[in-house]
Formats: structure tokens, sequence, C-alpha cells
């Protein structure tokens, strides 16, 4: 299945988080928390304005983003959970 977000919208994979500290102990699935860090899968046309002019996007499909914890709506694309998230929810881009 294909999502094409709208607007000012984005669909995010989250990355999945390291099973072991540095310090080589394991965390069980229970106290893990969700990564905070995914990777773009799509993006929309941009924001709509006031004066109805569409600001383009400063983010592009494949770059890895840092996002708020409780930001987003969770969602199911082909069984795999992702996120869809406001361009104003990204933190920062992580650049590899």
């Amino acid at each position: 299945m294909k999502v094409k977000p709208l607007h000012d919208r984005l669909v995010v994979k989250r990355l999945e988080e390291e099973e072991k500290t540095k310090g080589g102990i394991i965390i069980p699935d229970a106290a893990k928390e969700k990564p905070q860090e995914g990777r773009v899968i799509a993006v929309g046309d941009g924001k709509v304005l006031d004066s109805g002019q569409k600001s383009p996007m400063s983010l592009e499909v494949g770059q890895k983003v840092l996002f708020g914890k409780y930001s987003g709506t969770e969602i199911k694309i082909d069984g795999e959970e992702h996120l869809i998230l406001r361009e104003d929810d990204i933190l920062a881009v992580i650049e590899e």
C-alpha cells in the first residue's frame, strides 16, 4: 500500500532501538521506550499559507529525523508501524 500524506505532514518509520546498553546489559522489551528517531518515508506537498500559496517542505524522503516522544499518530502500513507527523513536530535532521 502506498500512502501520500497531505499538506505539511510526513510519514516516518521508527528506527529500531538497540537491545543492549554500551556496557552489554540486555534491555527487556517491557523496559524499552519507543525510539524517537526515524526515517522519512513520504512527504506532503507543503503547508498552505493564509495567502493561498504553498510553503515547500524542507524535509525529503530518506532523511533520518528526531521527533518528540509523544508526537504524531501511529498507523500500520502493510503490517508495519509508522507515524504521521506534521513538519513542525520534527525536532532535528540527523546527518550521517
